[in-house]
């Protein structure tokens, strides 16, 4: 019972601990003049992200590679086929957002990267630092894009609407960035604890459990915040949400992790999980390419190829025997 208690706490301190970060950030961002657009790219795309770099940087320190890479894949894999699907079912998502044809090829581009190194067999320093250098190029275009276009800033401060509240007092929101990023460290470390337990208890290894339990709950956020543009008619920042996390995912969580320590990529994320991962990319570009809504026709495929995705998890793909899956007590 403790290790389930320690897993659903990890996953509910590091979604309290994010939101304190992102509402902080962006309080201080708001102090210091910077725009709604540059505070979308940076503080709230990567504030959404800050769980799955957390856990992935302390799984991988903790000897647990499975775990971190699984995160990132099964996060990604997710932001598709369910913070996309799921809002679908109740209200159709119109991909109309001027940049994002460039962006979901970008997407795609990346993924193909981070597959190929992947494929090496261990994501490595030098690695990590391309794929950061492609994350901060990416940025810096879309925000010199963004910017002399003059578009998208009304539809970012849609978006800090709908999301909350905001603090106003300078040591408030200074408090708001410390109490979130405290969060975070201690709520990984609990998650990294009670999930490692839960995959020794049920006899799989701790790949399939980031990439289904931990990376379900580190996809809450930007489930929350799809259904709230959804909701508000906001298709483009829908969409830009999920694609904007995926980058943020592969370039800036696993190019931090493994400039940090280098991350074994598992054989079942090689032959399978990166494939669909894939998959999930490829989906979007009709969709942005053609602006056709993802309607509820969609939202119900979608759905579908997530819960398959996650069934075959336990029951269809071959797992290491637990006792060279696990880690040794």
């Amino acid at each position: 019972m403790l290790i389930y208690l320690q897993l659903v706490g990890g996953l509910v301190i590091l979604l309290l601990g994010g939101d304190f970060l992102v509402r902080g950030a962006v309080a201080l961002a708001r102090r210091l003049g910077v725009s709604p657009l540059v505070i979308g790219l940076t503080v709230v795309a990567f504030g959404t992200s800050a769980p799955e770099l957390i856990v992935s940087i302390e799984a991988a320190l903790n000897g647990v590679p499975g775990l971190a890479i699984g995160n990132v894949v099964g996060s990604n894999v997710a932001n598709v086929f369910l913070v996309l699907g799921a809002p679908a079912l109740l209200i159709p998502i119109v991909c109309q957002a001027p940049s994002l044809n460039r962006d979901v090829v970008v997407m795609i581009a990346a993924s193909v990267l981070f597959v190929t190194f992947c494929w090496t067999g261990t994501l490595v320093a030098w690695q990590g630092a391309i794929l950061v250098a492609v994350l901060l190029a990416f940025l810096i275009n879309s925000y010199v894009s963004e910017r002399d276009d003059g578009q998208g800033h009304d539809e970012y401060g849609e978006e800090f609407d709908g999301v909350g509240a905001f603090p106003q007092s300078v040591l408030v929101f200074l408090g708001f960035i410390v109490v979130g990023l405290a969060g975070l460290l201690f709520g990984s470390h609990i998650l990294i604890n009670g999930a490692v337990g839960v995959a020794r208890a049920w006899g799989v290894s701790e790949t399939v459990i980031g990439l289904t339990l931990v990376a379900l709950g580190t996809s809450l956020p930007e489930l929350a915040t799809t259904i709230v543009a959804a909701v508000r008619k906001h298709g483009g920042i829908a969409v830009g949400n999920v694609v904007g996390s995926n980058m943020f995912n592969i370039l800036g969580v696993m190019g931090i992790t493994s400039l940090i320590i280098p991350v074994r990529i598992p054989e079942q994320t090689l032959q399978f999980d990166l494939w669909v991962m894939m998959a999930a990319a490829l989906v979007l570009l009709p969709f942005a390419i053609r602006q056709i809504p993802i309607g509820r026709g969609t939202g119900v495929l979608f759905s579908i190829a997530y819960v398959g995705f996650i069934s075959i998890q336990y029951f269809g793909v071959p797992v290491l025997a637990p006792e060279t899956a696990m880690l040794t007590p």
